[in-house]
C-alpha cells in the first residue's frame, strides 16, 4: 500500500533487543509545525532508545500542483484502497491469531493445563495457517477470513476446555492468545463485548 507514497526521508531505530513477534512496542510520533516542518520520532518503549528526523520543504520536494494531484488521486482510488486495507487487516488478524495461539499453548505456564494431544493439534493447525499465509500472499479478504474461521474451529473448543476445566489457579486474563475482535471478519463464536456509553 506504500507504492504510491513519496519518500520524504528515512532513519533506523537500532539496538532493539531480540523478542518474540509482536512484543517490541515502538511509539512513532509525527509533528508538523506552523512552517510545514515535519518532525518524526520513534521510541522503543522497553529500552527507551529513540531516533528522530526533521523534514523541511527543501528543493526537490513535491510542488503544490503535485500535492493537489495526489489528493485527487487518493479520492479517486479510495474504494480500491479500502478493499486493500480490509484485505491487509484480515491477513494481519489471521497472522496474529495463529502466532499468538501457537505461542500461548507452547508457553511453559500451560504445562499440565493442556493435554499434549490438544497442544499438538493447536500447534499443527497454527503451523498450517502460517504456511498457508506464506504461500498465499495475494489471497483476498474472504480467503483470509475463511482460514481464520477454520483455525478458530480447531482452537476455540480446546481453549474453551481450558476455561471450563477448572484449571488450578484459573486462566490468566487474556491468556491463550485471546483477542477482542470486531469489525469485518469477526468470528461469531465466543463472547461478544459491546461498550455502552
Amino acid at each position: 500500500m506504500t507504492k504510491d507514497n513519496n519518500l520524504l526521508g528515512k532513519f533506523e531505530l537500532t539496538g532493539i533487543p531480540p523478542a518474540p513477534r509482536g512484543v517490541p512496542q515502538i511509539e512513532v510520533t509525527f509533528d508538523i509545525d506552523a512552517n510545514g516542518i515535519l518532525n518524526v520520532s520513534a521510541v522503543d518503549k522497553s529500552t527507551g532508545k529513540e531516533n528522530k528526523i526533521t523534514i523541511t520543504n527543501d528543493k526537490g520536494r513535491l510542488s503544490k500542483e503535485d500535492i493537489e494531484k495526489m489528493v485527487q488521486d487518493a479520492e479517486k482510488y479510495k474504494a480500491e484502497d479500502d478493499v486493500q486495507r480490509e484485505k491487509v487487516a484480515a491477513k494481519n488478524t489471521l497472522e496474529s491469531y495463529a502466532f499468538n495461539m501457537k505461542s500461548s499453548v507452547e508457553d511453559e505456564n500451560m504445562k499440565g493445563k493442556i493435554s499434549e494431544e490438544d497442544k499438538k493439534t493447536v500447534v499443527e493447525k497454527c503451523n498450517q495457517a502460517i504456511s498457508w499465509l506464506e504461500n498465499n500472499q495475494l489471497a483476498d479478504k474472504e480467503e483470509y477470513e475463511h482460514q481464520q474461521k477454520e483455525l478458530e474451529k480447531v482452537c476455540n473448543p480446546i481453549i474453551s476446555k481450558l476455561y471450563q476445566g477448572g484449571m488450578p489457579g484459573g486462566m490468566p486474563a487474556g491468556g491463550c492468545g485471546a483477542q477482542a475482535r470486531s469489525g469485518p471478519g469477526a468470528s461469531s463464536q465466543g463472547p461478544t463485548i459491546e461498550e455502552v456509553d
